[in-house]
């Protein structure tokens, strides 16, 4: 090795020297120092009081809807089917001509009728002349009692002529005007079951189509023993029972929802609570009568029925998302002193549009976790963040609950 390069390895090898020294006593140095652990910061999550709004108790039923009336449109004479004045489903008015049938024989009878009318009438006009002339000469002694008695019998005779061929003559119109069947009342027909030209009416009344009356419309639905108990002591806060309902006719308020729908946008009365319950079920039959001019609603649906039975002034309301449930019940989750998560058992009510009413379990000043859900662990501290509770369904602002309110609830008569 020449020198230059002796001197060059000999300072690679000062420098790898010097280096080695100064890491390991960094490496001492920072074994020297204490590990410090630093705690990652409080969860976030969104809390909210309360809302306090009035809320309506109500019993809620699956029922059906039906007609107010469904009349079958038959043809009372024979004859062949001329015309069908409707479209299949077309609403109509009472009065409309929907289905007619040959006349022609039926205008005959009437003709022939009414001549026979006429000759009756002939017939009685000469039995009265003749009786009058007989009674005058009878008066007279000129006659015979005889004759007078016969012409009387005549004149009778004559007169129930008459009366029978006006009967004949109003059974021949009526046979007519069967000829023509109209509506009964204003409703929706459904599809015809005879074709132009078909002979109806050969071998008894052919049926020919339904009228369906759906404005308004009723609605059907059942109570069980417990409901009628329920539905007896709320009555009964107002000194009134189902008999004074039934007698004194005092409609009922009842909404509808369609069993798909959320809201309950449909209002009604109740017209009918049946005299008896049902032996084979043990319910008793109500009914409700609903406006349906648009026909939102047709026979045969099955919806959800709504009767009010009760009402809170002051309830408290949470997100209904808010309110989980495990094998002890529901419970939500309140943020606490210190920031503390705690898990609070809860007895809850109905559902109002997004809220759920809590009956029990809750003070108005609670901060439940309305955000952020799962970050929210019993017995860990959080950070809450304000938020606020789904504005009611009926977009109406709330009642803010007052701070410090107890958790009692009034319940006040309906």
């Amino acid at each position: 090795m020449d020198p230059v390069h002796a001197e060059l390895f000999s300072e690679r090898g000062r420098l790898q020297i010097f280096v080695f020294v100064l890491g390991t006593a960094l490496f001492v140095s920072g074994c020297n120092e204490r590990n410090k652990y630093a705690a990652p910061p409080a969860a976030k999550v969104t809390v909210a009081t309360p809302n306090a709004m009035a809320v309506t108790l109500y019993a809620e039923f699956t029922g059906n809807t039906a007609p107010v009336s469904s009349v079958d449109l038959e043809a009372r004479v024979q004859g062949f089917l001329d015309s069908i004045g409707y479209r299949d489903g077309e609403a109509v008015r009472k009065g409309r001509v929907l289905f007619e049938i040959e006349k022609d024989q039926y205008q005959a009878q009437v003709a022939l009728q009414k001549a026979q009318l006429d000759s009756a009438k002939a017939k009685q006009a000469n039995a009265q002349r003749e009786f009058e002339r007989q009674a005058t000469l009878g008066q007279r002694e000129v006659s015979s009692q005889r004759s007078v008695d016969d012409a009387r019998t005549n004149l009778d005779t004559a007169n129930a002529l008459v009366a029978a061929s006006e009967a004949n003559l109003k059974l021949a119109e009526t046979s007519l005007g069967y000829a023509t069947v109209q509506a009964p009342s204003d409703g929706v027909v459904t599809r015809h079951l005879a074709d132009v030209g078909a002979l109806v009416g050969s071998s008894g009344p052919t049926k020919l189509a339904t009228i369906l009356q759906v404005d308004p419309i009723y609605v059907y639905f059942n109570l069980s023993e417990q409901q009628q108990i329920e539905l007896r002591d709320s009555l009964a806060q107002h000194d009134k029972t189902l008999r004074s309902l039934r007698e004194e006719e005092q409609n009922l308020p009842i909404t509808v929802a369609l069993s798909a729908d959320t809201a309950f946008q449909y209002t009604g009365k109740i017209d009918y609570i049946a005299p008896q319950l049902d032996a084979a079920t043990g319910t008793l039959q109500m009914r409700a009568v609903l406006e349906n001019k648009n026909v939102d609603l047709v026979p045969g649906l099955f919806v959800r029925v709504r009767v009010p039975i009760g009402r809170i002034d002051k309830a408290l309301l949470v997100d209904d998302t808010a309110v989980m449930s495990n094998q002890s019940g529901s419970y939500v989750m309140v943020v606490g002193k210190n920031d503390v998560v705690e898990q609070r058992q809860v007895t809850t009510g109905p559902v109002e549009g997004q809220l759920r009413v809590i009956t029990k379990g809750l003070s108005a000043d609670d901060k439940v976790v309305i955000g952020s859900i799962q970050r929210a662990v019993a017995g860990n501290t959080v950070s809450p963040v304000a938020g606020a509770m789904a504005a009611a369904p009926d977009a109406a602002k709330p009642t803010a609950a007052a701070p410090g309110a107890g958790t009692s609830l009034d319940k006040t008569k309906p």
